[in-house]
């Protein structure tokens, strides 16, 4: 294993819990190396988790372990498992829809339920509201330390069991593409879509391109407007609209030096759908 373990819940950091986490992992193993992805996920936004996981997972190096507790349902009958991607990544989580986009875009080629008689700390069997701390901090930390392996974990599951979200479709007519917008650059409020910079290029459209964006939640259009396609934000003026590819390579909308979502009232999810239309 990496050593490494890296963090993620809604749980943020105005009180213990987080370092409750990393207390219990430091008492599994003090020379563990314990980094945070966030823990600024949207209460109970489990469709967030999965997509941050999406974002960064494959650049840590192989044998890292992540633990991700977006738990709305702690405490039910939902299963505790360890997932293996495709790329030698560990994910400690709920299985409750949090694999989703690593499932569907990255591959997991393994997953195993946590056998919490074993795996759980000591002492806290009448605590039923707090997994993060008692099972999936020890365990992640237990197999980033090299104390377990992954078949010690428990019981292999089925891949094709493992709960997944709704994902939004993308449809191509030849002179547009459509997506959802899948989640927000949030600090700058800019929106990522679900269409992938392929499938934004096979519509024939080309850098300085005005693109006319069409952006409705269920039936209710919000926005229809022509935008510039750049490759960066130095292509606007600060507070013009832009078209880009982002890290992930999905096409994305932003203003530059300002907000869209904020400017727009524009939200995220499968209901949110963007679409990016040829002009004549």
């Amino acid at each position: 294993m990496s050593n490494i373990l890296v963090l993620q819940s809604d749980f943020g950091l105005v009180d213990g819990a987080v370092a409750a986490m990393c207390g219990v992992a430091h008492e599994v193993d003090k020379d563990l190396k314990i980094y945070n992805l966030t823990h600024d996920i949207t209460p109970y936004h489990i469709w967030e988790a999965s997509y941050r996981l999406y974002q960064t997972v494959e650049y840590w190096p192989k044998g890292t372990v992540f633990v991700s507790v977006v738990d709305p349902g702690v405490g039910s009958n939902r299963k505790s498992v360890v997932a293996l991607t495709k790329d030698g990544h560990y994910i400690v989580t709920p299985d409750n829809g949090t694999l989703t986009h690593l499932k569907r875009y990255v591959g997991i080629t393994g997953i195993r339920e946590i056998e919490e008689s074993k795996h759980r700390r000591q002492n806290t069997e009448h605590s039923f509201t707090f997994h993060g701390r008692d099972v999936y901090s020890y365990t992640g930390a237990k197999l980033a330390a090299g104390k377990i392996t992954f078949e010690d974990v428990g019981t292999a599951q089925k891949i094709d069991d493992i709960l997944e979200l709704e994902v939004g479709e993308v449809t191509k007519t030849g002179k547009s593409v459509k997506g959802s917008i899948d989640i927000l650059d949030v600090r700058f409020g800019s929106l990522w879509s679900n269409v992938t910079r392929e499938d934004f290029l096979e519509q024939g459209f080309e850098y300085g391109d005005r693109i006319e964006v069409v952006i409705r939640n269920g039936s209710t259009l919000v926005y229809n407007n022509r935008i510039v396609y750049g490759k960066s934000f130095a292509d606007v003026y600060v507070s013009e609209q832009l078209i880009y590819v982002n890290s992930l390579y999905r096409m994305a909308v932003a203003i530059n030096q300002g907000n869209f979502a904020k400017a727009y009232s524009i939200g995220t999810g499968i209901h949110w759908t963007i679409e990016f239309k040829k002009v004549d």
